[in-house]
């Protein structure tokens, strides 16, 4: 990890008695300038390991699209295909990764290291958060780019990925931190990570009218499916502008929601 910037470094030994989270270090930084040393050291450090990320997201977004190609011809299917394959690289590296990240950080004792620093819960989760979302955005825009050309769909609407892709990365990154936080195993955190992923694949890239009423109702409950919903929509000639703005005011609650849950989780493992 790159050096920490001396505004969020502490400043006094740990007093007797306290536990690393409640630790006397001096007056708390505040959060944005924490945020931004969070995020910051952790774009340095994954920067290596972000091409491999970004061509296993973007290649198995785009495999995807090719094997339904098969099958779906065009219309509303097509639309759910392309934007279910391209919210698909947020779930992958914002809930898979990050949720084995912070597994791994837990058992590792990683967390004592932010645990001592004055930098409040939610800019460390927030920080991470947002770096691993941001590796996101290439494999979005070109899988929703080859999308598009694949299916004969327009792209007048794709700037709408830039209100998407950061609040279901949010969406996704809160629960992918929470689950890697609260379970009690890294390997249990790859298993969540890794179904939580496959339930992005099914439910957000399958067309929801093709599915069960249960399955539907499930889907409902997924972070991403708004997202999904939001950038669908924006395909048709004459997008119905307010259902797009409910999809992404749900998906931005649900990101707000799923962060506080991982900020809480945070909390709990940083004193233990």
């Amino acid at each position: 990890m790159s050096a920490v910037p001396a505004e969020v470094l502490p400043g006094a030994g740990m007093a007797e008695g306290d536990t690393l989270g409640e630790a006397a270090l001096g007056p708390r930084a505040r959060l944005w300038p924490s945020l931004a040393a969070v995020y910051r050291a952790q774009l340095s450090r994954a920067r290596v390991a972000r091409i491999p990320l970004l061509f296993v997201a973007t290649f198995q977004s785009v495999g995807i699209m090719i094997m339904m190609r098969g099958v779906v011809d065009g219309g509303g299917d097509a639309r759910s295909v392309v934007a279910g394959s391209s919210v698909l690289v947020v779930a992958y590296v914002g809930l898979n990764l990050l949720a084995q990240y912070f597994g791994q950080l837990r058992s590792s004792g990683g967390l004592d290291h932010y645990a001592t620093l004055p930098a409040p819960a939610a800019a460390v989760v927030l920080g991470a958060a947002g770096a691993y979302a941001s590796f996101t955005v290439p494999g979005t825009v070109v899988t929703a780019v080859f999308g598009c050309v694949l299916f004969g769909l327009p792209m007048a609407h794709l700037w709408v990925l830039a209100v998407v892709i950061p609040l279901a990365g949010a969406a996704l990154s809160g629960l992918g931190a929470a689950l890697g936080l609260l379970a009690p195993r890294p390997e249990l955190a790859t298993l969540l990570g890794q179904l939580g992923m496959s339930a992005a694949l099914l439910l957000g890239v399958l067309p929801a009218h093709r599915m069960p009423e249960t399955v539907q109702l499930v889907r409902d409950l997924l972070p991403s499916t708004y997202g999904v919903e939001a950038f669908a929509r924006t395909f048709g000639e004459h997008p119905d502008w307010v259902s797009v703005l409910g999809d992404l005011a749900v998906c931005g609650a649900v990101g707000v929601a799923s962060l506080a849950m991982a900020t809480w989780a945070y909390r709990r493992a940083a004193v233990r």
